[in-house]
């Protein structure tokens, strides 16, 4: 199914890895195709590699002996899928990988952040490389409508029809929480895990308030944040954090909270059509949180290098993403004709920025303004869209 979308910039981007370190690790959430990506990297190269499943009841009994098992191979490529659930064995990779003469090299996929692996992190600094495998995006797939209401995760865009790809993702759900968390080790309860990711669901596209959502809930600030943590390290939650800088402003200085796959969300909120998708009186929200992860990726901005920022008087932008130097501000306009607005040109002169490019839902690339620019979101992966941002 996934393989028949050709992954070739995260091919590339594995080589690049490969170059620079003798561990690379394709993280990214569950069913997100880095299997997939792992077999389409080895016939591209025409290598052959051991392979071990840690979900596989035999793999994960030959590696209760990782010493003796791993290091029986030798100059061949390694590849060891869920490895978050066994992070006891980075200490022995390290080991490994630094017997030069044998010149092994591991291919890692996890479904776990670095920050929630973090042994890997520790263990393995300046021996690994990191890559994170995101949805399918509107550069690999291009049905924007298709997209938008099922999500990018292979199995749920691939669906026959859009009630097999709702069902499929009401089990991913279930799955994630009834086995998933507690493989990495937190002793939540599902229902209770559930109940606080459906209530962020409300809270896609607004400042975080862990107090609010932890007073509904009857659950502290801090386990509030704690559940935040786990949703953002497993890729199912992006916490985008406030840019603030030595202004004469009052800025706002909690993050945002976004859904990266536009199909988990809608499946939460109960939304299995088009239909009630153009219904939902947050139509907006959602649309600009599809919109600024297609941007993102598109980008290819690291979690570091993006931000939003607000003040307390009601000027915002919606992303800032700080690369190569460079500012480069979006925002996110659910409207048939962008205009320029009187927030626009705060965030353009207060935060200096390189370009700013305006969002919304149609096909053209025009100028609204002396370094303002409106793109359609069809136009996001083309070199028209990356001519506006200056990064051609």
């Amino acid at each position: 199914m996934a393989d028949l979308i050709k992954r070739s910039i995260y091919l590339g981007d594995i080589e690049k890895l490969f170059r620079v370190h003798p561990i690379c690790a394709i993280l990214g959430p569950r069913q997100v195709g880095k299997t997939t990506l792992a077999k389409m990297y080895l016939k591209k190269t025409g290598q052959d590699a051991y392979f071990f499943d840690l979900e596989n009841p035999l793999d994960l009994e030959r590696m209760e002996n990782p010493m003796l098992t791993l290091s029986a191979v030798s100059n061949q490529l390694i590849i060891i899928d869920e490895i978050q659930r066994k992070p006891e064995l980075f200490p022995i990779l390290r080991v490994l990988v630094d017997q030069e003469e044998e010149k092994r090299k591991f291919l890692i996929l996890g479904s776990a952040s670095r920050d929630l692996i973090r042994q890997s992190s520790e263990t393995l600094a300046g021996r690994i490389g990191y890559l994170e495998l995101s949805p399918f995006s509107l550069f690999e797939v291009k049905k924007s409508a298709q997209l938008w209401l099922r999500g990018g995760l292979p199995r749920s865009y691939l669906a026959q029809r859009d009630s097999d790809s709702y069902l499929w993702r009401r089990n991913y759900i279930s799955t994630f929480l009834e086995r998933d968390i507690p493989l990495l080790g937190f002793n939540i309860p599902a229902q209770q895990l559930r109940r606080f990711w459906v209530m962020l669901a409300n809270y896609h596209g607004q400042v975080f308030n862990s107090f609010e959502i932890g007073t509904s809930l009857g659950i502290s600030s801090h386990t509030v944040r704690k559940y935040l943590d786990i949703l953002v390290g497993t890729f199912m939650v992006r916490s985008l954090p406030a840019w603030f800088e030595n202004l004469k402003k009052r800025q706002v200085k909690a993050p945002k909270i976004y859904f990266r796959d536009s199909g988990v969300l809608n499946t939460l909120l109960d939304i299995n059509s088009e239909k009630k998708l153009y219904e939902n009186p947050k139509l907006g929200s959602f649309w600009e949180g599809f919109a600024l992860e297609e941007v993102i990726r598109t980008v290819q901005a690291t979690q570091e290098e993006c931000y939003f920022w607000a003040t307390h008087a009601d000027a915002e932008l919606d992303l800032l993403i700080m690369k190569n130097g460079k500012r480069m501000g979006f925002e996110f306009k659910y409207v048939d004709a962008p205009k320029i607005t009187k927030s626009m040109r705060i965030a353009q002169n207060d935060l200096k920025l390189d370009s700013l490019v305006v969002v919304y839902p149609g096909k053209e690339v025009f100028p609204l303004d002396e370094g303002i620019m409106a793109c359609g979101l069809e136009t996001i992966a083309t070199g028209e869209f990356m001519k506006s941002i200056k990064m051609e």
